[in-house]
Parts: structure tokens; sequence; C-alpha cells
């Protein structure tokens, strides 16, 4: 799971007894929102680190991929566990960028609840929003983070605001920030809003000091504390709360944050706390919160279960002692230990020296075969970045990892060899940009296949596909920060290659009806080679595909040579005729021909009715028909009108429109899929990255004549 560090294991890891001492957190938000720097914050608060890193020099723990140092962004999914109260905090930190998705859906599969962060400087993007609807529709409790409260530009309030009109009225601060008297834009600590105590951090050590607030404090946070108090109150399962407060009963803090902590663990009230990572204001709230009010795998439903041959099993709960259930979230190459999961495990206990069932089904769109084979889990790690310490068990409920277990892929499922199951894999979002590659040399093909292997087995959001036709080795990737991440990943395991143009698979047909004449007739010495073969051609409709007629009369042609011609005509339309492209669509009708008693043969009527398809396509127009797929754009309303008009301008049908979810319209058009080559890259630039869309093939159709002539030169 790293570089440098790795070649031996660091010490011990922290270790949970039980699923209720375990919260595993998931932290999302946009690009540059600050999601590393603040777990790096957290893990040297908490001690699990003894200085935080630094993202621009590369030094934190979650960002130790090479790739991320190169990019200076999160391009993977990592974990980092601290101890806290008693309680192991699983921190997931994951990439903000839109071409790392797949490490985005690991995390929260991986995960029980989510911490969103926000810039007090940037505010939300689309992606971001998209993302809390996401975990709204499966009820996962969430929390707000705003970050960078120490930036001259950073607004709280605004953030807040924002926050509260895209997430939600259930959005509301726990605590407000305290300025500096003699320095505005400084925020030195901040102000309890159900406590109303200041957590000072002026002196500039962590934890903070606890102290009541100064008279002038209590008239600004009243506002805020009333809306804080009526929000965690209409939460509450106690109805006679509500009455109570506004016939002017002071509600003890006690029930008030008991009623918090439930509200927040049920996800249906979404805290709001600010930070800085630098100045370390915020942390130590933000780890109570962590702690006590997220909720432990306890209270986390489970995925379903099956027998791998499908049959059904009973639902599993977080017990400690029930079946052995885990699943790879993560699968990495490292470069001193080899293959590194990740695993969540659901339910039993993980243990060293333990012969485990790997099972991986249903994936099959992802490029990965059906496989089931038992493996011995040797060691255990607690993975702290780059860093694996060893640890003796892993409860249900806990993440570990595993190495050198070489079946595993992302998204298999880890039971007991004796009762193997299988968790059904979670949804990946299609990839969409084709990126063709080509080893330099015939020793760079070799380390190439190696290092595919590898990296599809790990990141199930890139596909593999050798195209037949084309005999271009393409891969495809979420989008070109996600393309340049794997050709890098590809060179580092030592294949030298280069990209090339994308080619699109066409298809040939004849315009007009034509006749043929093969004649093969060759004599060399003893047994010769005779065969004449005549065929009629004409065109059918699209996706009729090919029709072979037998009107041989006479005998002129024997029977046991005519499948003869057919399976040269065949070989023809496979090996395509004007731009090397196959035929389609088309019925040949074989009338007439001549044999020899001595020298006709199988081979021989092949290669005449080959010559005979040949001899037919020079005597009329062979059309070029392009793919065309059926494509449908996920996208704002604002950006309707852009989308439409770009649709156009790629030769785009647009078959209608309908709404979706949250100010979004669905777009459905028919586009040829060779203006579809960068189209996820287009229309990400198009819509500042907030249009999502999803093809399939849908037919062929004949190209324009100015483009299939440019087809038939490059053919």
């Amino acid at each position: 799971m790293g570089q440098k560090g790795q070649e031996k294991t660091a010490g011990a890891g922290p270790v949970a007894t039980r699923p209720g001492e375990v919260r595993n957190v998931v932290f999302v938000g946009h690009s540059g929102a600050g999601k590393t720097t603040l777990i790096e914050a957290l893990l040297a608060a908490g001690g699990a680190i003894s200085r935080a890193g630094l993202v621009t020099e590369g030094s934190t723990v979650c960002d130790h991929d090479p790739a991320a140092v190169k990019q200076q962004r999160s391009v993977s999914l990592a974990l980092a566990p601290l101890v806290h109260g008693g309680v192991k905090l699983n921190l997931l930190d994951t990439p903000g960028y839109a071409d790392f998705v797949g490490e985005l859906r690991a995390g929260l599969r991986a995960a029980d609840a989510a911490v969103f962060v926000v810039s007090a400087v940037d505010g939300v993007d689309a992606s971001t929003i998209s993302l809390w609807e996401e975990c709204a529709a499966v009820g996962m409790p969430r929390a707000v983070v705003v970050t960078r409260l120490d930036h001259p530009r950073a607004d709280f309030e605004e953030a807040v605001a924002i926050c509260q009109r895209v997430f939600g009225e259930s959005v509301l601060p726990l605590y407000l920030p305290m300025h500096d008297h003699g320095n505005e834009d400084a925020v030195v600590g901040l102000i309890g809003l159900l406590s109303q105590r200041i957590a000072d951090y002026s002196a500039g050590t962590y934890p903070p000091e606890l102290r009541d607030p100064d008279p002038e404090h209590l008239p600004l946070i009243e506002e805020s504390r009333a809306a804080l108090i009526e929000g965690i109150i209409a939460e509450s399962e106690d109805e006679t709360l509500m009455d109570r407060y506004l016939a002017g009963e002071d509600i003890d803090q006690a029930v008030l944050i008991g009623d918090l902590e439930t509200a927040v663990a049920r996800g249906t009230f979404y805290p709001v706390l600010g930070t800085s990572a630098l100045t370390s204001v915020g942390l130590a709230e933000l780890l109570e919160v962590l702690t006590r009010a997220f909720p432990s795998p306890l209270e986390h439903d489970l995925p379903p279960v099956t027998r791998p041959d499908g049959s059904p099993h009973d639902p599993l709960t977080v017990d400690p002692d029930g079946p052995l259930v885990a699943e790879v979230v993560k699968t990495t190459l490292d470069p001193y230990v080899g293959r590194v999961s990740l695993v969540r495990v659901f339910s039993g206990t993980l243990r060293p020296e333990s012969v485990i069932h790997v099972s991986g089904h249903g994936m099959a769109e992802r490029g990965h075969a059906d496989h089931d084979v038992d493996e011995r889990a040797t060691h255990l790690y607690s993975p702290l970045g780059a860093a694996l310490r060893e640890v003796p068990y892993c409860v249900a409920g806990d993440l570990v990892a595993l190495t050198k277990i070489g079946s595993a892929e992302t998204g298999d499922t880890i039971s007991a060899k004796d009762d193997p199951l299988l968790i059904a894999p979670w949804e990946m979002p299609q990839p969409l940009l084709p990126v063709a590659v080509v080893a330099r040399t015939r020793s760079d093909e070799d380390a190439l296949a190696k290092s595919l292997g590898r990296l599809v087995a790990g990141d199930p959001t890139l596909r593999l596909e050798r195209n037949p036709e084309t005999h271009q080795l393409v891969l495809w990737c979420m989008g070109e920060a996600h393309a340049e991440v794997v050709l890098d990943r590809l060179r580092a395991g030592g294949a030298e290659l280069d990209t090339e143009p994308v080619r699109v698979s066409l298809r040939e047909t004849f315009g007009s009806r034509a006749k043929g004449h093969g004649r093969h007739v060759k004599q060399s010495g003893g047994h010769g080679q005779y065969a004449v073969a005549d065929i009629e051609v004409e065109p059918m409709p699209t996706g009729s595909g090919f029709e072979f007629v037998d009107k041989v009369v006479g005998g002129a042609v024997p029977n046991n040579y005519i499948p003869s011609v057919e399976k040269g005509v065949r070989q023809q339309m496979d090996r395509g005729l004007a731009a090397g492209y196959p035929v389609v669509d088309i019925r040949v009708t074989l009338v007439d021909g001549k044999a020899h008693s001595v020298d006709s043969s199988d081979a021989a009527f092949q290669t005449a009715g080959a010559l005979a398809l040949r001899e037919a396509a020079m005597g009329t127009t062979v059309q070029l028909l392009e793919p065309v797929d059926e494509v449908a754009i996920r996208v704002p309303d604002t950006y309707v009108g852009p989308v439409m008009s770009d649709l156009s301008g790629r030769r785009g049908r647009v078959l209608g429109t309908e709404p979706d979810h949250g100010e979004r319209t669905m777009v459905r058009a028919e586009i040829p899929a060779t203006e579809l080559v960068r189209y996820a890259t287009e229309l990400r630039s198009l819509t500042s990255g907030t249009a999502s869309f999803t093809r399939a093939f849908l037919r062929y159709e004949p190209m324009p004549p100015h483009l299939a002539d440019q087809a038939q030169k490059n053919g």
C-alpha cells in the first residue's frame, strides 16, 4: 500500500477487542477541501504520529502513493487508525477528484459514517451534493467539518449557510469560532453552543484550555444556540420535550447531548464543526463527535450474503463469534511485500495462520472471472498509510490488511474454508474514457501484461479490452487524471509504453446489388487447384447479419463444396473489403460455378468464394457503417442548454429529456461512437464536473461520405 518504509513492518498496531470499540469513518469532499490534512492533524493530536506531515511535501500518512505525491492530491483510498477514549477510530481518506470515484466507493463500503469536509474558503461543489444525496438514500450518518478556519478569506457562517441550503435544515453547528481580539482574522478557539463554554486554543497547545466565556460572548451565540436546541429536540423521541422547551423550561444539557448523539448515529441530524488543521482548533471537539456520536458497527446494517452457488443464507450479525464473512475493499501492489488487501470484517473473527476461502462472483463487467480459492492468511496488519503493524486478530466490524493473498481482488468475499459465503459486490461507475496503449518492445509486452493484471485486480473502475478488430489494447479509465495514474503505475512496473489514438470498430456493407466471379485455378505438378464460383450479392436492412443462399442447378458446384464457398465468403467478410472492417448485412447467393473431378478441393472453393466476394465489391460502392450508442446524460438543469448544443455538434439525435432527482435532467440521445471517444473528459469540462453519462451500443448506421473517405484512407 505504499512505497518507502514498507520493507519491514512497524511495531504492533491498535486492536479492538469487540465491535462496540470501533468507529469506521470515511472523509469525503471535493478535491482541495483539506481531507488529508485534517486526518493528518487528527493523527498527530491523537498520538498516532509524532508530527503532522504536509501534502505539499509528500510527507502525509495517507498520501503515500507515488502518484499522490506527484499530483499533490489523493488518488487512492487510505486507512489511518488511531485510538481515542478507548475507541479505535478507523479514518478512511478518499480522493475528492471525480476520476477516482472507485476509491471513494470503496471507502463508503468500508465505513459506517461519513464526514463531509467543506472548505471555509471554497464552499461546496456539485459532486459533494450528489454524494450527500447518495449517503442520504442509504441512511448513512453524516457530519460536516468546515476546514481552513485559519485562512484570511475563511467565512464559517457563509459555509454553514451554503451547507444548510444544499444539505438541508438538519445541518447545524455545535460550536462557533472565537476570533482573536487583536486580529479578527485569527480563530483562536470555539464556543460550545450547548455547554456555553470556550475551548481556548490560543496558547498553541493541545488539548485546549476549557473556560467560561466572557460576558459579551453569550448574547452573540444566543440565536445559534436556540436553533441548535430546537433542532435536537425535533429529533428527540420524547415528544413532550418541545412543548416543555417552548414553555420556557431549561432542558438539561445531558438530555440534549444524549438526544444529539442518538440523532447523529441514526442519520437524521448532521452536526457542523469548524477546524483548522494548522492551529489544531476544533480537533478535540471533532474527536469527541467521532467517538461518542457516530455509530459503531453494531448499529450498521450488513450487506446480504448467499452461498457461492447463489442459494440463500441467513442474515449476518456483527458477532465476533459468528461465521467469518469479510470483504476486500481495496487491493494494491506494494513493491516490497507484494499484494496487500484491505479487508472489512463484517462477521466472525479473522486470525493469523487461518485458511480462508476467497470468492469473487458477479464481476464479469469489471473484467474479473468468477473464482473460488482457499488461501492461508499468514499475518494480519493494521495499516497506517504505508506502514503495516502486525495485529493478533481482527473482530467483526474492524478493518485489517492481509498480504500475499494472491487471488484476492477488490470486491471479493473472504469466509471460512468450511463455510464459504458470498457478498454481492457494490456498484461501480462505468469507465468511459478509452486509452490505447502499445508496448515499445517485445520484452515490454511481457512486463505490460503482468502489470495490467495486477492493476485490474485492484481497481474495479479500470477495464481492459483487447479489441480483436482494431488490434488495440484499450484501457477504459474514469478520466484524464485516472489514466495518468494508471500509465505511471504501468511504467513503474517496468513496461515502456506509448499511447495511440483509439480506433472505433466500423463495419462495411454493400451499397447496391453486385455480381462476383471467383476463379481459382493453379497447376504446379501433381494435384492442382480448381474452383469457380459465381455469386450475387445484395444489401439487407441494418442488423440483418449475413445470409447465404444456394441456387446452383445441375450440380455445377458439387454439394460437398457449397459449404466451402460459404466459408470462404465468411472469411473474406471478416477480413473486410474496402477499409479492412468486417462486412455485415448482406445476402450472398451462389448461382453457378465449375469443379474438377481431381483438382477441386475444400480449400480451392474457399478461395474462389473469397475472390468472388472481392470482385463483387469492385462493382459497387462499399459503405462504411459506424456504431451508434444510446447515451443517457444526467446533468444539472443549468447546463442542459450547453449539453444539448454540444450533442448537436456531435451528430447526436436527442430522444427526449425528463426531470431527474435534485434539480437535474436526464437527456437521452443517440450518438455515433466515433464522437464519444473523448466525451468523458469533454462533458466534465462543459459542465464543471457536474454531469455524468452512461452509454450502450444500439446499432450500426451508414457513415457520412466525407468521414467514410477519411476512415478508408486511415484504414
